[in-house]
């Protein structure tokens, strides 16, 4: 007997296609790309409300965890964080991981966000993860090292940052400066300085990067230069309040007792009972010859915060000032 296998065909087909609508082979309905897609367009166009409200519908209007897709978690997660809550932004993430563990682009974006908000380890522990999978992904690379950096475990950061530099020797100037910072970190003046100057080659307008300049300098023995690396700093960024203070304590440093005072004064302009700066004040007018202003204001602020480290030295420097 011959079998017409054109019906058999078409019947095939027409399951094959239900069972893609329906979802239950495991694949996106059309219906559903049509959805992330109009969501992503949400994203990009910076509408993040609608776009959590719409992914969020995406993942959770239906029991088929297929829709449960590292995609949309990805995006949902990017939302939030474009938001700034971060911690609902790693809520959704930690709960992709549950239907997704090994994704690399969501292991790196909790890893992110545990750097971000303090939890070092579980970021290392994260990132290794990535890199296990993927050892040469570069997100992951840069992560680590700077996990590695804010552990204090400089060596081991710069290994890492090696490898990074490597793979992408074209990387962003920001990368390099913290490349700077492990070797400023260890007292290694000279290879700061030619690192973040490698980063101040591809980027002149970050007042961070004047900023560990003047540092590498000062530990070169170059306090003018160090100073002119601080101005150019504060020509960038002349509200910084922590550049005016590095200023201040350089000058003061330097014997240039009038401009340090006149640094401190325009932080206490700012922030009057800023006790740093307070402190600075006093140091410059006993330098000066105003004894008793100095005293009286050592005086103030070991006993108006005691227990900070600026309190805790005045005090100190109080008890060998000469009494009445």
């Amino acid at each position: 007997m011959c079998l017409n296998y054109k019906p058999l065909f078409i019947a095939a087909a027409a399951l094959w296609t239900a069972a893609c609508s329906a979802g239950f082979l495991g694949l996106a309905p059309a219906g559903d790309r049509k959805e992330y897609v109009q969501a992503r367009d949400l994203y990009n166009s910076g509408q993040y409300d609608r776009a959590i409200t719409d992914l969020t519908e995406y993942i959770y209007k239906t029991k088929n965890v297929k829709r449960r897709e590292a995609r949309a978690y990805r995006l949902l997660g990017a939302s939030y964080e474009q938001q700034n809550n971060l911690s609902k932004a790693l809520e959704v993430y930690l709960e992709a991981l549950e239907f997704h563990p090994n994704n690399t682009p969501l292991l790196a974006a909790a890893a992110n966000l545990y750097q971000q908000t303090g939890l070092t380890n579980r970021s290392i522990e994260l990132y290794d993860r990535v890199l296990t999978q993927e050892p040469n992904n570069l997100d992951a690379l840069s992560g680590q090292a700077a996990n590695y950096s804010a552990m204090g475990f400089y060596s081991k950061a710069r290994q890492t940052y090696d490898h990074f530099f490597e793979l992408n020797p074209t990387a962003d100037a920001r990368h390099r400066a913290r490349y700077a910072e492990t070797f400023l970190r260890q007292r290694n003046f000279e290879n700061a300085f030619i690192n973040i100057t490698m980063a101040l080659t591809d980027n002149a307008q970050n007042p961070d990067f004047w900023r560990l300049s003047a540092y590498a300098r000062q530990g070169l023995g170059q306090p003018q230069e160090a100073l002119q690396d601080l101005e150019a700093a504060l020509l960038l960024a002349p509200g910084r309040l922590d550049l005016l203070a590095q200023k201040a304590l350089w000058l003061y440093k330097d014997g240039d007792y009038k401009n340090s005072l006149a640094a401190a004064a325009q932080i206490l302009k700012q922030q009057p009972d800023n006790q740093l700066a307070q402190f600075i004040q006093a140091m410059n007018w006993y330098r000066l010859g105003k004894k008793d202003a100095s005293k009286k204001q050592l005086e103030k602020i070991s006993q108006t915060d005691a227990d900070t480290f600026v309190g805790r030295v005045a005090a100190e420097l109080l008890t060998f000032l000469p009494h009445k």
